[in-house]
Order: C-alpha cells, then sequence, then structure tokens
C-alpha cells in the first residue's frame, strides 16, 4: 500500500490529505492563527461551581466559558493544583518531581465542590475544541503526546498500548522505560514504539520533559486565563500521530514549510527525511493529486458508491442519519439478499472512511438496505466494525437492529469538518446554485456502465448541456473517445441547450428515452 501526505499551503491555512493507495482517508485543516485545540494547556480561572452537573465553568479565555467535570480532574487533582500554585509563586523552584511527595487520589465517586471552589487558579488542558455554542470541554489531567509514548506526571505507573500485543516486545519495552523515566512520571507507550530503539524512545522521552519544562516556566508569576503550552502544530501532529514506515511520500507546496517537515523528520524518524518533496507544478497541488475531486465526491449530502449505489448524508442538531440506497443497481441476475448484502458491505466501507475524513462525531443512524437471512447481518455487522478499526476516535457499533438501522457513537473532539460542495450555476447569472459540475462525468459514466453492462444495450444517445458536449467530446482523446475503447460500444453524444446546466437523459437506438 502506497501512503502519501499532501501538504497545500494558502490563504493563511494549511490543509493537509492523508493518501491511501490514492484514496482520500484524512483530511486537517489548520489555521496559522490558530484558536483553542485539543491539547492546549492552560492556567485558567474557575468562574462557577455547578453542584447540580457535579461541574465548574471554567475561563480560559474563550467568549463561552468550558466545561469541567468531576470525572475530569483525574484522581492526581491535588497534587496538580499543588505544583501549578507553586510554580506561579515561584514556591516550586524546579519541573522535575522526583523529590515530589504524592499526595493521596481524590475520590472516584467525590463532589467537585470539595475540591474545587469558585475564582481558584486551575492548570487544565483542552480536551474537545468549541463546537456550535458550546465552549471547550477541559480534562485537570495533563498529558503531553509524543511520538512513542505519552508524559503522565504525578504517577509512576508504566501502561502499554492494548494494540502491542507481543509479550516479548511488552516485556522489552516496560524495562527499557523503567531505567530510563524520571521519579514521579508515569508513561504510556503507544504503538508506535514497537521494535524502536532505546536512543530513539529516550529523545521522545526527553522532548516530551523540555516541554513540561517550557510549560513550568510559562506558569511563572502567570495570570488566568493564560496558554501556557500549546500543542504541537496540525501538520507535525499528523506526522507524529500517522506517520510510519509505509509513508512512501510526503509532497509540500511551499518551500519553507517542506524544509521545517524535513528537519521535523530529522529529529523523529531519519530515515525517512529523503520522502518529503518540494512540489513546484503549475497547477494546484490538490488537484494534481486528484484531491480536490475526492473532497467534492465525499462532503456532498449525496456520495456516490462504485457499484452506482449511494449514500444520503442529513446532520441534525442530536445526530447523523445516513441512508443506504442501490439506486437503478440490481446486480444483474444475482440474488437480491446476495446483491444487498453485496451494496451493504461496501457502503459500510465508505462510511467508516467517511466518518474519519469529515470527523462527524456524536450518535449516528446508519438504515442499511433490508436483510432478512440473520447471517447476513451478522456479516454486515463485522465488515463495519472491522473497517472501523483504524478510525483512532472512540467508537462503539451495535448490531442491527429489527430494522436493519445500525447505531454507532463516535467521539467527537473539534467540529466537524464541513465543506460546501455546491457551485454557482454559470447559466443563471449566478443567482441559482448546482451541484459539483466535476461529479456528473463520474455520474454519466456509472449509467454508462450500467446500460451497456448489465442491460449490454447499444445504439446509445447522450444528451446534454452544450457546455458538457463540449467537454466530452473536444480533442483526438476525447473523453467519449475513451468510453468506446472502454466498452467497445459508441455513445452519440448530442448538444441540447434546452437542458439544465447538469441535467442528461439517455436515448435508445429508436430515439426513445431510456428511464435510469
Amino acid at each position: 500500500m502506497s501512503v502519501d501526505l499532501v501538504i497545500r499551503s494558502a490563504g493563511g491555512e494549511v490543509s493537509i490529505a492523508l493518501l491511501k493507495d490514492k484514496v482520500l482517508s484524512e483530511l486537517h485543516r489548520e489555521r496559522t492563527e490558530r484558536g483553542f485545540a485539543v491539547g492546549d494547556v492552560y492556567l485558567a480561572k474557575v468562574r462557577k461551581v455547578a453542584p447540580g452537573l457535579n461541574a465548574a465553568f471554567v475561563d480560559v479565555g474563550h467568549e463561552k466559558d468550558a466545561f469541567l467535570h468531576y470525572f475530569d480532574l483525574g484522581p492526581q487533582f491535588k497534587n496538580s493544583y499543588k505544583f501549578t500554585k507553586g510554580a506561579v509563586s515561584g514556591a516550586v523552584t524546579s519541573s522535575l518531581l522526583a523529590d515530589w511527595k504524592l499526595d493521596t487520589d481524590i475520590p472516584k465517586e467525590g463532589k467537585l465542590g470539595d475540591v474545587v471552589s469558585a475564582s481558584q487558579s486551575i492548570l487544565v488542558q483542552i480536551a474537545k475544541e468549541p463546537i456550535s455554542t458550546k465552549g471547550p470541554r477541559l480534562t485537570a489531567e495533563v498529558t503531553l503526546a509524543g511520538r512513542y509514548m505519552v508524559l503522565v506526571p504525578f504517577i509512576n505507573k508504566i501502561s502499554i498500548s492494548s494494540r502491542l500485543t507481543d509479550e516479548v516486545e511488552r516485556k522489552r519495552l516496560k524495562e527499557l522505560m523503567m531505567a530510563i523515566k524520571p521519579k514521579g512520571f508515569g508513561v504510556i507507550i503507544r504503538t508506535n514504539a514497537a521494535d524502536k530503539a532505546s536512543a530513539d524512545l529516550e529523545a521522545d522521552l526527553k522532548n516530551l520533559l523540555e516541554r513540561w519544562d517550557t510549560m513550568f516556566r510559562n506558569l511563572r508569576n502567570a495570570i488566568p486565563p493564560k496558554k501556557v503550552l500549546g500543542e504541537v502544530d496540525r501538520t507535525n501532529a499528523v506526522l507524529r500521530d500517522v506517520l510510519n514506515k509505509t509513508f512512501t511520500g510526503i509532497h509540500v507546496d511551499d518551500e519553507l514549510l517542506a524544509d521545517d517537515i524535513r528537519t521535523t523528520l530529522e529529529s523523529i524518524a531519519p530515515e525517512k527525511a529523503g520522502i518529503v518533496k518540494h512540489y513546484k507544478g503549475k497547477i494546484d497541488i490538490f488537484d494534481n493529486f486528484g484531491i480536490n475531486k475526492q473532497i467534492k465526491q465525499a462532503f456532498g449530502k449525496q456520495v456516490m458508491l462504485s457499484s452506482g449505489a449511494y449514500l444520503i448524508i442529513e446532520k441534525t442538531e442530536a445526530m447523523h442519519v445516513i441512508d443506504v440506497n442501490s439506486g437503478s443497481r440490481k446486480g444483474g441476475n444475482q440474488a437480491q439478499e446476495k446483491n444487498a448484502l453485496d451494496i451493504n458491505i461496501e457502503a459500510a466501507q465508505e462510511i467508516a472512511r467517511l466518518l474519519r475524513l469529515r470527523d462527524m462525531g456524536g450518535i449516528i443512524c446508519v438504515d442499511f438496505i433490508d436483510l432478512y437471512e440473520p447471517e447476513n447481518r451478522r456479516l454486515l455487522h463485522k465488515a463495519l466494525k472491522d473497517a472501523m478499526e483504524d478510525d483512532k476516535a472512540k467508537h462503539n457499533v451495535l448490531p442491527p437492529s429489527r430494522f436493519g438501522v445500525i447505531e454507532m457513537t463516535r467521539q467527537r473532539v473539534r467540529p466537524e469538518t464541513e465543506i460546501d460542495t455546491s457551485e454557482n450555476c454559470p447559466t443563471c447569472n449566478g443567482t441559482g446554485e448546482v451541484g459539483a459540475p466535476v461529479l456528473v462525468i463520474d455520474e454519466i459514466e456509472n449509467t454508462l456502465n450500467y446500460l451497456l453492462t448489465e442491460k449490454d444495450m447499444s445504439g446509445l444517445t447522450l444528451c446534454v448541456h452544450p457546455f458538457i458536449h463540449a467537454y466530452l467530446t473536444k480533442g483526438f482523446m476525447s473523453i467519449q473517445r475513451k468510453w468506446y475503447w472502454r466498452w467497445k460500444k459508441w455513445v452519440k453524444v448530442k448538444p441540447e441547450g434546452a437542458l439544465q446546466y447538469l441535467a442528461y437523459s439517455f436515448q435508445d437506438g429508436a430515439g426513445n428515452e431510456v428511464p435510469v
């Protein structure tokens, strides 16, 4: 599998696309002047304690107060509070915790009002970015994520990712971390640490301790609300979290950013520094790699599948609803149940990709095509769970209900990525909108494949707007001629000025309209 990262820097925004075998899998966008990002650490002030919610509203400088629940204080909250208070006043003179006397954990089922009071200054970390009208969601259990581990202050425990299943490797990593970890800090060893040399792990740990020291120094004489440590920028965060040995290329259209990424790789993965390429092409880098077209395909209300079936995605205040439709494709002579299962499994794989790509979270209900065999419903449930395995966001997928609906939840930590794929209609003086024109050719080709292959028709005529006609027939190796080489059947293309811009129809050899 080829894995490429394509990075575009323009208009004060860095867009990062992750391609797996040239298919868009993840899309990240970062403003160069960011607001609140997951992982940022703040010295904040408690505005109000809400006993009924067992939570507090906290000022971190956002227009809406942030929310901190008792369960998000963390068992070591007393230590965090004492350390923060001492760092601000100067009573604590070192960021190292070797001589720190640990306080007892706060009760698991306690009351927030017993440990936090209004006007108190506390150290918090952004757990969820502001979404819609809600302020940020906070945690007081500050952790720092690195490439191979997560640093957890005020404990001495070493945990290992459950995805690392090799017992010999788990034992090696645990013994190694016991030898190099400073007292007073715990670590969570990430999956990426597998088979890494001790020098790599030591370098990652050193970097995290330096960031902890930076945060400590920023606390001195700080007045809340104040950001005391920013999460690394999204570009480096993506490199940290997704970069692995399968990466084949990182393409960047900005020379300075390319140099910065190359420098980052030289420190975290020197063997990969050579895969960074500065893109110098004349067309937009996202157009060159086919990303803009895939964005148009993936972010609309209707998403086409390769089989000719399609998804309808609706967003409400409380949830997302996805409807799976077979369209006009009936699977030829294939049994209805088998055809429905094939479409459902293809839809499940595409839905898992779209959830990551669009960063959809909360409650998601998927109305699949009805399956009557219990075994087929089990196969569909397994297919969706398997497709979701690579999703780093916490999720839970329930079995199909008696109505064929699968319900799931997916963790939401930042606002959903929303891209308007509609465009102004060029034939109505900018007063109307149409779907993305770049997708109409794919739609026509899907219909052609159905008519020419499954229905074995010939002598077809495609009626389109004159603009589309010109696009399909221009040049010696036109799209029309490529259709002939693909299906070995000639399709006549006829311009009709009466048709709307993206409308089209098919006629058979006798001139009768073909229903599709």
